[in-house]
This record gives C-alpha cells, sequence and structure tokens, in this order.
C-alpha cells in the first residue's frame, strides 16, 4: 500500500517537476524479489493517478526498473575496483567483533591494504576517505557535513558478487539524468555514502531535499505497524483526492498565507521546496476530516451524488439492492452532504430510507425513551396522521404540537420520533428526513416503536424503563 508520506514526497517533486519544465521520474526499486509483485507496482501507479500524478503527463517519466539496470551496477562496482576506490574483504562479523569490542561499531578497514582478488564470499567495499568532510547540498537542510573518517568503508558488493542498494540507487540515477533528489528525512543518513560514489564515479551530485518525518498525535514517527498510514485506506473511507492532495501538500510546508483550502493547480504554483520545514510535520486526521468535509460541500450537487454511489451499494449497503430508491436518495442528498465529513458515512445517515426496519441501537433508544414517550408518541401519532404532509413544515408542526401540550419543547419532542424513525438520535434533519420517508412508512414505525414500549411496560409494569 501507498504510505501517506510516500505520496507527499510524490507531489513535492510533482510540482518542481511541473515548475521546472522537468521530469517527474518513478524508479521501481525492485532488486528484492520478496518485496516485489506486479500487483504492487500497479497499485502504486494507481495510486499516484489518484492524487494527479498520471503516468501519461509529459511531466512523468517511468516507470524505470531497477533489476533492469543490473548489468550495469556490477559493472561501476567493478570500475571502482580496478581504479582503486574499493577493495574485497573476508571479514567475518564475529571477526570484527572480536578485533573492536563491540557488535555496534562500523567496520575496521582491515583489509583495506591486503590486496585481495575476488573469490566467492568475499564482499567489495568502497574505499571512503579517511580526512576531511562530505558537505551535503541540501534545498532544506541547509549544507550538513559529514566527517569522512566517521564514515565506514561501506559494502557495494555482497560476496555473491550482486551490487546493494547504495550503488544501485546512484548508478540509476546518473542513467537517468538525477539531478534533484526530494525523500524523506530518514534517506539523510545515506546521503554522504551517495554522494561519495557519485563523485567517485566521476560525477556532479544531485541537490537534495530531505522532508521532515511525518509523526502521529503522540509525536511518533508514522508506523505501518501502529497507524493508519495507507493512501488507498483514507480514498476507501470516502476521503477525496482532492482534500488528500490539499492537506498532504500543507505537511511541512504553508503558501505563506491564511488560506489552508485551495486548489492543486495554486498549490504547485506556489510551492517551493527551500520553503519546507526541518521540523516533524503532525499528521492531524481530525484536520484532514475538517478538511474533507469542506471539499464535500462544495461538490455540485450531482458529483456528490455520485460520489457516493460506491457507498450505497454492496459491500457498505446493508439493505437489499431491491430496496435502494433513487428518488429517495436524491430527494435526502442536499441534506446529507451538508452533514457528512467522509463519504463512508453517508451508508449509516440514509440507511432508515431503505430498510425494511429502522436500525436497533440500544444506547439511542434509551437516551431518547425518557419520560412517558408512550404518551408523546401517541399524541405525535395522532397529529402526524391528521396533518398535510405537503411540506417538512407541516410534520415538525405536527410534533411541535405533539411536544406542547405534553410541556416539552421541539428537541426534546422530536427526539422519541427520531429514533422511532430512524434507530438513532442523530442524522439527517428529521422532517426533511419524514418528508422524504413518506406518511404511511413513518406512522408504521411509530406504531412499532409503541408497540415495543407497551411490551415492555407490561414486563416492566412502568413506561420508563430507562
Amino acid at each position: 500500500m501507498f504510505h501517506v508520506g510516500g505520496a507527499r514526497s510524490a507531489l513535492y517533486n510533482w510540482a518542481v517537476a511541473r515548475q521546472s519544465g522537468g521530469k517527474f521520474v518513478l524508479r521501481i526499486e525492485d532488486t528484492d524479489a520478496a518485496r516485489n509483485k506486479p500487483e504492487w507496482i500497479d497499485g502504486i501507479i494507481s495510486a499516484l493517478a489518484a492524487i494527479g500524478i498520471h503516468k501519461d503527463d509529459p511531466a512523468f517519466e517511468g516507470p524505470y526498473f531497477q533489476s533492469q539496470n543490473a548489468d550495469r551496477h556490477s559493472e561501476a562496482a567493478q570500475q571502482l575496483y580496478a581504479e582503486g576506490r574499493a577493495y574485497y574483504c573476508d571479514c567475518t562479523r564475529e571477526q570484527l567483533q572480536e578485533r573492536t569490542g563491540s557488535q555496534h561499531l562500523g567496520y575496521d578497514g582491515f583489509c583495506r591494504d591486503r590486496g585481495l582478488e575476488y573469490v566467492a564470499g568475499r564482499a567489495l567495499r568502497f574505499r571512503t576517505p579517511t580526512e576531511g568532510e562530505t558537505v551535503v547540498v541540501d534545498l532544506i537542510r541547509g549544507e550538513p557535513s559529514f566527517p569522512n573518517s566517521a564514515i565506514e568503508d561501506f559494502v557495494i558488493a555482497r560476496g555473491d558478487g550482486s551490487p546493494v542498494f547504495l550503488i544501485a540507487n546512484v548508478v540509476d540515477d546518473l542513467d537517468e539524468g538525477i539531478t534533484l533528489v526530494i525523500r524523506g528525512d530518514e534517506h539523510l543518513s545515506n546521503t554522504p555514502k551517495q554522494q561519495l560514489l557519485w563523485e567517485a564515479l566521476g560525477a556532479k551530485p544531485p541537490v537534495w531535499a530531505h522532508l521532515p518525518v511525518i509523526v502521529n498525535e503522540k509525536r511518533q514517527k508514522l508506523s505501518k505497524r501502529r497507524d493508519k498510514v495507507a493512501l488507498e485506506d483514507y480514498l476507501a473511507e470516502g476521503y477525496l483526492t482532492e482534500s488528500m492532495t490539499n492537506y498532504l501538500m500543507l505537511l511541512g510546508w504553508g503558501p505563506g498565507d491564511d488560506v489552508e483550502l485551495r486548489p492543486y493547480a495554486e498549490l504547485e504554483e506556489k510551492f517551493r521546496v527551500e520553503d519546507v520545514n526541518t521540523s516533524p510535520a503532525f499528521f492531524d486526521i481530525k484536520k484532514l476530516t475538517a478538511f474533507n468535509g469542506e471539499y464535500i460541500r462544495a461538490l455540485p450537487l450531482e458529483k456528490f451524488v455520485e460520489a457516493c454511489e460506491p457507498w450505497l451499494l454492496a459491500p457498505y449497503a446493508n439493505w437489499a439492492p431491491g430496496d435502494f430508491d433513487q428518488a429517495a436518495w436524491e430527494a435526502i442528498a442536499p441534506h446529507a452532504q451538508t452533514r457528512v465529513a467522509v463519504l463512508a458515512d453517508i451508508t449509516a445517515n440514509v440507511d432508515f430510507l431503505f430498510l425494511k426496519e429502522p436500525v436497533e441501537d440500544e444506547a439511542s433508544w434509551d437516551k431518547a425513551m425518557k419520560g412517558d414517550p408512550v404518551a408523546l408518541l401517541t399524541t405525535t401519532r395522532a397529529k402526524l396522521e391528521t396533518a398535510d404532509w405537503t411540506s417538512p413544515e407541516s410534520p415538525k408542526e405536527a410534533v411541535l404540537a405533539a411536544g406542547e401540550e405534553h410541556g416539552l419543547k421541539l428537541g426534546k419532542a422530536q427526539a422519541p420520533v427520531r429514533v422511532a424513525v430512524t434507530g438513532r438520535t442523530v442524522g439527517m434533519p428529521l422532517f426533511e428526513s419524514l418528508e422524504v420517508l413518506g406518511k404511511d412508512r413513518t406512522l408504521t414505525r411509530i406504531d412499532a416503536a409503541l408497540a415495543k414500549l407497551t411490551g415492555r411496560q407490561n414486563r416492566h409494569g412502568e413506561t420508563s424503563f430507562c
């Protein structure tokens, strides 16, 4: 699944590529066969498309596959060996630990001057300079420097001769003409090693931009084992791609004004990678949901009706397909649009229209059926039966009149009616809902609620059982 952090990185790369007339390059680093499946690659491309990064756009290049460049990776490793920039090593981890007395210290350079040639089992190590420092030019973090003496002679090819990721990554960047790398902060520690490889291969390193880490509400780095991090999961819950894109662009960067909700085209125009913050970015789901609610309310009604369609069908819908009424849905949709923050919420908000009977929610029932609900509902039913039902105002006036007879304001008077008809204490505006549901179905549900209340009254000897 596509991590929201990866989605943010992709959006920032996309913005810079389109601003500069450059190319956004998608490379699938697939040399680890256990972590490579065709459907996962399709998922990456689909996820990118969901946030507006389409492979048929002129700014899009790829996908390239790292595995298809394996010969060049080996060639570069051997070039470094031939030039004395790398050497073979037969040290085991146990031998290193015995020499250094620690399992945490890096490689001690034991084989640097032994002149070993390749035989199976010997790793190829890069000969890191022992003096000076490696300065990384980073558009976000300035120019962090790393003492070369603190960088171990790292492996660039395994004992079986296969190049490791570090050199494969550098060679691919070289071959694909990469000039700017925008990626997560967790890769910063690899950068001096990669930069040394670029220079050893006779090329100018790219400019770097390492993005701040994304954290949860406890300020812990987002983890797929603990947090909801997959872009697909949010889209499956009914977060709109427009709100996701807007929110992700603001994770660590802002356009410098107080306007947060704006179309991607404006965000792309204003984005400057140099203005990205260095502090961790808080992934605030409540704020994202608020964003999404604003975007939902801004949709043209016909787009909202269309966007909700998946959540009105199986497997989300808890009613029989034949019981769905398109006309009823379209009638209630304008009111639903003002109340849902994610599209998945629509199912529970409108299910009372399509179920044979409303859902049973004991907590809602107990909360609403206080005092003398039998008397109140009996009076309400009588007034609803004689109302003309020509507009939402007609059932509202009936419920208001029933409440007045029992000394109740409208809020208290309508609560038992809402639960009797919809099964829940909150939801769509009640009187518009009654109008769409219709007089006959409304009265039938009130009758069922009275029967339930009377049954309990008979069993318990009192009407108020809450």
